[in-house]
């Protein structure tokens, strides 16, 4: 039942680039004051929604499925932000607002996910009846 659910595997998706996203931001906090360090970002967003939209074109599920088990959170280094003196570009105050962000839009997913769970769960059971 699990695994031809689509919004399952979106969301453990989501969840797994928002965890990878928190590593970045702990990473940048930590190198905040290293000379030359580049902060590290975390896209994962644009490969989902193209796997949503391919998903609602596809005529077999499985195969959508398996497009979306095989996206990958990307680790990339920001080259663009502005620097201070010392060649970093890490700015507390955005990776503070980033975490922020970050950790709401993974409580949000972990809820979903339980919902999913819980509705699995009243089937199974009310289907035992």
């Amino acid at each position: 039942m699990i695994q031809n659910d689509m919004t399952y595997h979106l969301l453990t998706k989501a969840i797994e680039g928002t965890q990878k996203r928190q590593e970045a931001i702990a990473s940048n906090l930590a190198n905040l004051n290293t000379k030359n360090y580049k902060a590290n970002r975390v896209s994962f967003e644009g490969e989902l929604k193209k796997a949503i939209e391919s998903a609602g074109k596809a005529i077999d599920r499985s195969e959508s499925i398996k497009k979306i088990q095989q996206i990958e959170p990307r680790t990339v280094k920001d080259q663009d932000s502005r620097m201070n003196n010392d060649g970093n570009n890490v700015d507390l105050d955005q990776e503070m607002s980033l975490m922020a962000a970050n950790q709401i839009l993974y409580q949000g997913l972990i809820q979903q996910l339980n919902q999913k769970y819980q509705t699995m769960s009243y089937v199974i059971h009310e289907g035992r009846r």
